[in-house]
């Protein structure tokens, strides 16, 4: 998994609420197992008409927002279904971060296993951000997760909180597997103590072969 350490990019915005996972990635687009491809189908139905034609004025078929690498979205963004193609269609197409009020908490899951870093900011804040980002001629932002600040056009930072565990997985771009291992001596000392005091627990672990003499 790649880290993420700091960002800076074009910052779409999407002020819907309850955007959930079908409206990131529509059933249609589920038959792969790939991660890569999906995001032509990113918010597919709302990017384009029923004949498959660009809807002109949504924000990610417009530049500079087809080169967005964050976005800005409304309350509980991730909403629905657990599926992990929603994760996988906003990486391939380049977001790295979304930040909005809140989050759905599987959605929000999905996202640290593949790098993406959400930021729940206060409505308050949100809308701050939105002004900036309306009024500057280049519509960036830069996302410093080591800092823990969001620094808008024109230079105003906004902190926003993360808990430490998450990012340390994805400064060091840790996924499930590789944030276990990390625990690996752990692991096997809990094993070996658990053996001792419960071995009838583990009377059916297989045992070294015996060698013949």
């Amino acid at each position: 998994m790649d880290k993420f350490t700091q960002l800076r990019g074009v910052a779409a915005v999407l002020p819907q609420a309850n955007v959930d996972t079908d409206q990131i990635i529509p059933k249609q687009f589920l038959t792969t197992t790939e991660r890569t491809g999906l995001g032509k189908g990113l918010f597919y139905e709302l990017r384009y008409d029923p004949q498959g034609v660009e809807i002109a004025d949504f924000e990610l078929n417009r530049e500079p927002f087809r080169q967005a690498r964050i976005l800005v979205a409304g309350e509980n963004f991730g909403c629905g279904s657990s599926r992990e193609h929603a994760v996988w269609a906003l990486l391939d197409f380049g977001i790295r971060c979304v930040i909005a009020p809140s989050f759905a908490a599987i959605f929000q899951n999905n996202c640290l296993k593949n790098g993406i870093l959400l930021i729940a900011l206060p409505p308050e804040a949100i809308e701050r951000c939105l002004a900036a980002l309306q009024e500057a001629n280049l519509p960036e932002l830069d996302v410093d997760l080591e800092r823990r600040q969001i620094t808008l056009p024109g230079g105003t930072a906004l902190p926003f909180q993360v808990d430490e565990g998450s990012r340390t997985r994805l400064l060091e771009g840790l996924d499930d597997i590789e944030a276990t291992l990390r625990q690996a001596d752990e692991i096997a000392r809990y094993a070996g103590r658990s053996r001792q005091s419960f071995p009838w627990l583990w009377r059916g672990e297989s045992q070294p072969a015996a060698t013949e003499t």
